[in-house]
């Protein structure tokens, strides 16, 4: 299926290409996120026309993540659980509770933002993850698991 990017995806293109990716892709996932519409004439048209409100609007949302992410950047989260003696944590710290502990100290970030690439954190210590803010927008910060009795 051919479809207009309303906005840049990674892996596939930048506002206003036009790609051509597999039908359930297109169905389920881009065209109802608003990430893009079908490649018709019409749409085609349509696109041109709101082209600058669209660009002004994706600098918009670049510069307002660069702006979390600089809060965001170098940044030590404490997260308290309980953890047996020798270090490993009765259940695990996932997504949700970072972003939970992140609110708390005032800087949004939604839990689909931070990246765990290996998994849930199961046991005390230092960890340093990546949230990434925007497609091109990635922050650096440190989860310091603490293990209570």
């Amino acid at each position: 299926m051919q479809v207009i990017l309303m906005e840049k995806v990674v892996n596939l293109g930048a506002l206003g290409d036009v790609v051509k990716v597999k039908d359930g892709y297109a169905r389920n996932f881009l065209i109802p996120h608003g990430k893009a519409k079908r490649a018709t004439e019409a749409n085609l048209k349509e696109f041109e026309g709101r082209r600058g409100e669209l660009e002004k609007k994706a600098a918009e949302l670049l510069v307002a993540a660069q702006e979390r992410a600089a809060k965001l950047e170098g940044l030590m989260v404490q997260i308290s659980r309980k953890a047996g003696v020798d270090g490993r944590l009765f259940g695990s710290v996932t997504n949700a509770d970072i972003s939970e502990a992140l609110v708390a100290q005032g800087i949004q970030v939604a839990k689909a933002e931070i990246r765990m690439p290996q998994g849930p954190l199961k046991h005390v210590g230092d960890f340093p993850l990546t949230a990434q803010m925007h497609s091109d927008v990635l922050a650096n910060f440190t989860v310091s698991v603490l293990g209570e009795q």
